[in-house]
Order: C-alpha cells, then structure tokens, then sequence
C-alpha cells in the first residue's frame, strides 16, 4: 500500500514530505503563523478526496466507453452545526452523457476508495521510534 515521511525542522511549519516518490512541501497560513510554502495538512486529505473521486470517475466513463469529455470536482470542507466536520462535494461532468449517466457516476462518486475510507474512519497505530 502506499507509504510516507514528514520532517519538520525549525523553520515555523514548513514541512518537507515524500509520499509515493513523490517530494511535496506542507505548511500552515501565514495567518496560523506559517508562512503558506505549500498545502495545509487539511488541503492534502482534499486533494486526496478530489483526485480520488476524479480518477475513479475516469476510470468508470472509460470501461462504459461513456462520451465523458472531463470531470472536475469542487471541494470545500467546513464544519456542520453538531460541530462535526463535513465535506461538500459538487460534480461536474462534462461530455455527450445523459442524467441517467450523470446519476450513475454520482453513485461511484460514494463508493471511491478514499470516499469509503473518509466515511469509515481509520484506525492509526502510533510508536515511537
């Protein structure tokens, strides 16, 4: 599965993070007293949401040979009057397809792997070194 690394020196929030092969940069606002060098920690489980739920969708209009031209999928995350937090996710499917197609894929939108995982929780078995 997939595996990665923080490090966090002395310079405020900025952290330095590899997941996948892939070097990112993590930090906080400026107005949390970071100085906005790369995505917030919150951002990240966004973006791993979006780009979950556009790849599956992807992946789905191609295996029905669907005329899906793009998908974009707007995110915002806030926290719900039981003080819970909440995401609002909004579809845009973009292409020759039909409201029943357009339906379909808002029903794979929910059963994505991220989406799945989000929704269930996870356990988180921390040590030290």
């Amino acid at each position: 599965m997939a595996r990665g690394t923080a490090h966090i020196g002395n310079d405020t929030y900025t952290t330095r993070i590899e997941v996948g092969g892939h070097a990112l940069v993590g930090d906080e606002p400026e107005r949390n007293g970071g100085r906005d060098a790369g995505p917030a920690p919150y951002d990240f489980v966004l973006a791993g949401l979006a780009s979950c739920t556009a790849i599956t969708l992807r992946m789905y209009a191609d295996r029905k040979q669907w005329p899906v031209s793009g998908v974009d999928v707007d995110l915002k995350l806030s926290r719900a009057d039981d003080g819970n937090m909440v995401v609002q996710r909004t579809l845009n499917i973009a292409g020759d397809v039909d409201d029943a197609q357009k339906a379909r894929m808002m029903e794979i939108a929910e059963k994505t792997p991220v989406t799945l995982t989000l929704k269930a929780g996870m356990r988180i078995d921390t040590r030290l070194a």
